[in-house]
């Protein structure tokens, strides 16, 4: 078992370095956390892994928020969750993502025959159903900030009543690795916010910038920022998850 190990880590180790090179040197540190806190949950827990259910918000006929160049938030929470979930997937996490495609989960368990005035609510519902059912450690959910002044930027977490130790440290290293000038603090979840106020587990929900600052929407829109961005919350993510695992 520590042979398999140690070979699958050399393994990701080379896609890593990939990464670095895309990425930039400031990122190594944020990479070796994942490694770190990857191999000490293999080492401690064996074959059993811990879930992390990744959810990109919106999707289908709900864009979420849009940039005046008509980019959709739905199909940068998408991006940015597939990258955590490769991310995280090479070092050795049990990593499921909610939706996979531009598509609402409404009908995921086929609960009606007419979804007529409810797609929003099942949508919402069964994100957390399928958190529930994959029994996972942490759930995050991937989303982009809006408002109506353009002067406003800035990832920022909010957090279930269990969640607020992984808000922390994705607040924390998005401030260390990615926005150095960011002051935003994490905020708890009021009963607005559907998947963390009845959520089971740790959540946090990762709003990763404004569309309405055009210099944020011009980074959220770059391959290579979208790289950073992704690497910066699956390392926050790797070391929550390896926090709270027993």
């Amino acid at each position: 078992m520590k042979a398999s190990l140690s070979r699958r880590f050399v393994s990701d180790f080379l896609f890593f370095s990939l990464l670095f090179a895309v990425c930039g040197g400031v990122f190594l540190a944020a990479a070796q956390s994942i490694y770190k806190t990857a191999e000490d949950t293999a080492a401690n827990a064996a074959d059993v892994r811990p879930v992390i259910v990744i959810d990109a918000g919106h999707g289908g006929e709900d864009g979420g928020a849009s940039g005046e160049d008509g980019t959709r938030e739905k199909d940068l929470n998408l991006t940015v969750a597939k990258g955590v979930a490769q991310i995280l997937t090479a070092a050795g996490y049990d990593v499921r993502l909610t939706r996979t495609d531009d598509r609402l989960l409404y009908d995921l368990y086929g609960d009606l025959t007419d979804y007529t005035g409810h797609k929003k609510t099942y949508d919402l519902k069964n994100r957390l159903r399928f958190a529930n059912e994959a029994e996972a450690a942490l759930l995050v959910s991937i989303h982009m900030n809006k408002f109506s002044e353009a002067q406003y930027s800035g990832l920022q977490v909010y957090y279930s009543d269990s969640g607020k130790a992984a808000a922390e440290l994705v607040q924390t290293y998005a401030k260390r690795y990615l926005q150095p000038l960011n002051d935003r603090e994490t905020k708890r979840a009021g009963s607005a916010i559907y998947l963390l106020s009845r959520a089971e587990m740790p959540a946090i929900m990762i709003e990763c910038g404004f569309l309405s600052n055009p210099e944020e929407l011009s980074a959220l829109t770059s391959p290579d920022y979208q790289k950073k961005l992704a690497l910066t919350i699956a390392a926050a993510i790797a070391e929550s998850v390896t926090a709270i695992s027993p």
